[in-house]
């Protein structure tokens, strides 16, 4: 089984952590943080050091794969620490074993996909995406590279979703429509039309409420 290390011992990690070690899929050897003491223990597991020892520790075998517990609120680190590491370090991928994929989707590496997803045929979602407890990803969609969906969120069909785009617990986006990236869905919205500007937008149908600054 292959060793994996965490970015970020936050409550995110805590939860990638379990889902990985109960699900089978990686051992789990630690987290870095820059916001933690190295050598300390969180959620069960040692913290390796900042982020600045990992291709040190990676060369000398403590872990074989990566991946990014980092949260909606920060996806500019989010999507830095992925670009820095990508390339020279493997990222590890989770797909529970109670989601579903269809073969023909694409799953991209650094992906996080939590129990009780569906993705339907020819979905792709680009590196560094997570899905949250039953999210369903309908045929032919696509989601960009770091973006974040919430719990119970429902993505029809033809769905076009840019990079850094968060959408909040139990949105619904209808088909063939296309979001910018770094949007913000918020919780229960309705988006029925194309948003191309960035910012957050709520309600049913969503509007915006709040361009991003």
């Amino acid at each position: 089984m292959k060793k994996l290390a965490l970015i970020g011992a936050g409550d995110l990690g805590q939860q990638i952590a379990w889902h990985a070690k109960q699900d089978g899929h990686y051992e789990v050897v630690g987290f870095f943080d820059d916001y933690a003491t190295e050598g300390q223990h969180q959620h069960g597991h040692l913290i390796l050091g900042n982020t600045s020892k990992i291709e040190e520790l990676h060369a000398k075998g403590v872990f074989d794969v990566l991946m990014i517990a980092i949260g909606y609120k920060h996806f500019n680190t989010r999507a830095a620490l992925y670009e820095k590491f990508a390339g020279k370090i493997p990222f590890g991928t989770i797909i529970h074993s109670s989601s579903h994929v269809d073969s023909s989707a694409e799953i991209g590496e650094g992906c996080m996909i939590y129990p009780g997803c569906v993705i339907d045929m020819n979905a792709k979602l680009d590196a560094n995406v997570l899905l949250n407890v039953g999210c369903v990803i309908a045929h032919d969609s696509e989601i960009g590279k770091h973006s974040f969906l919430s719990p119970a969120v429902k993505v029809a069909g033809f769905v076009q979703i840019g990079e850094c785009v968060s959408l909040g617990i139990g949105c619904i986006l209808i088909d063939n429509i296309a979001l910018c990236s770094n949007t913000r869905i918020g919780a229960g919205a309705v988006v029925i039309n194309d948003i191309e500007e960035p910012g957050l937008y709520v309600g049913i149908p969503a509007k915006i409420k709040k361009p991003n600054p």
